[in-house]
C-alpha cells in the first residue's frame, strides 16, 4: 500500500488488482476483505463464470472467477491469486483475481472514459481509466459487471438447456 499519497476530498480509493498483466481497480469502499485463493464447492447449473462457494465465517458466498467473466484466458491458480470479497448493495460476491496489489488514491480529474477500441472485456463493466503517473487503472463498475438479472437470465438460461 502506499502510504504516502495524501487523499484529496475528490479523490476516492481503490484496491487494484491485476488480471492478465494488466491492472484493475474497484472502489474500496466495496471491499470487505481479500484472502488466500481456497478450494471452492462448485455449483451444477451456475453462471459460467462461477468459480464456486466459499464458506466464509459461516456465510456462503459465491465467486466469480474475474478472467472467466471477462472472456480472458484462464490460468492456473497459484500463491498470488487472490479472493476479493466484495459488498454490492444487499449482495456478498467473492472475485478470484490473479493478484492484488494496493490500494491506491484516484482524483476524479485523473479518470478518463474508456476509449472505443482495443478493450478485452466488455466497455459497460469499465467506470473509466485512472491516470497514475506512468501507469493506467481500468476502474470497474462492479454494479454492471454482477448485474441481478443477468445473473438470473443465465440461470434461467442454463435449466432450459438441460
Amino acid at each position: 500500500m502506499n502510504g504516502s499519497q495524501t487523499v484529496s476530498q475528490d479523490s476516492q480509493q481503490y484496491v487494484s488488482f491485476t488480471l492478465e498483466k494488466e491492472e484493475y481497480g474497484i472502489p474500496i469502499l466495496h471491499v470487505r476483505e481479500i484472502i488466500r485463493y481456497e478450494n471452492l464447492t462448485r455449483i451444477p447449473q451456475s453462471a459460467q463464470y462461477v468459480e464456486g462457494v466459499l464458506n466464509l465465517r459461516g456465510q456462503v458466498i459465491p465467486v466469480a472467477d474475474l478472467r472467466r467473466r471477462f472472456g480472458l484466458a484462464e490460468i492456473r491458480h497459484d500463491t498470488s491469486t487472490r479472493i476479493v470479497v466484495v459488498e454490492l448493495d444487499d449482495r456478498v460476491i467473492g472475485m478470484l483475481v490473479d493478484s492484488v496489489t494496493e490500494v491506491q488514491s484516484i482524483e476524479e480529474r485523473q479518470i478518463e472514459p474508456l476509449p472505443p477500441l482495443g478493450a478485452k472485456i466488455d466497455s459497460r463493466f469499465i467506470r473509466g481509466v485512472g491516470k497514475l503517473d506512468n501507469r493506467l487503472i481500468i476502474l470497474l463498475d462492479l454494479n454492471q459487471a454482477f448485474h441481478t438479472s443477468e445473473e438470473n437470465l443465465m440461470a434461467e438460461q442454463a435449466q432450459k438447456e438441460n
